[in-house]
């Protein structure tokens, strides 16, 4: 067995200390030593996008980082996405517009989508299948999660308005 590292880094906004293997994924560490189950494990491989969370403002499979390489990052997680007292817009969205189903998949799709939405506020319905084109779901269908990513769009729009 390796020798534990020390890793200090911001997740959701707080700082964090953690300690661990050399060989541990990010999606490793946030699970299972840091009890953030909202990402989740889907392939292990940087296929279906479950494991979604956002590096330094960056949509990453965690499943492909190793949590040594996030010394002194920032990371935002499902669970650092509502606001106080609230849902995130996308969040809201998902509910209304059904975007969901098993779950397995959804804290995935909104880290990714609120990546786009930080970039492009009002993107397109072409933009935002290409720009969630690495994000699998088995159950629900695109066509929900589209309108959902759209609505949110326009929510965040009428907030800044």
């Amino acid at each position: 067995m390796a020798k534990k590292q020390v890793v200090s880094t911001t997740i959701n906004g707080q700082q964090e200390e953690f300690l661990c293997e050399p060989r541990q994924t990010l999606l490793e560490v946030l699970r299972d030593v840091l009890d953030m189950t909202g990402t989740k494990e889907g392939c292990s491989n940087g296929n279906c996008g479950a494991c979604t969370v956002l590096l330094n403002g960056r949509p990453i499979d965690s499943c492909l980082v190793l949590a040594v390489e996030v010394e002194g990052a920032e990371i935002e997680t499902i669970e650092g996405v509502a606001p106080a007292g609230g849902l995130h817009p996308l969040q809201t969205a998902f509910l209304e517009q059904a975007a969901l189903q098993c779950g397995i998949c959804t804290p995935g799709f909104i880290m990714q989508a609120k990546a786009l939405l930080e970039q492009k506020p009002n993107p397109t319905e072409r933009e935002i299948r290409f720009y969630l084109a690495g994000n699998l779901c088995r159950c629900t269908g695109y066509d929900k999660i589209v309108r959902a990513v759209q609505q949110a769009a326009t929510a965040q729009q009428e907030v800044q308005v």
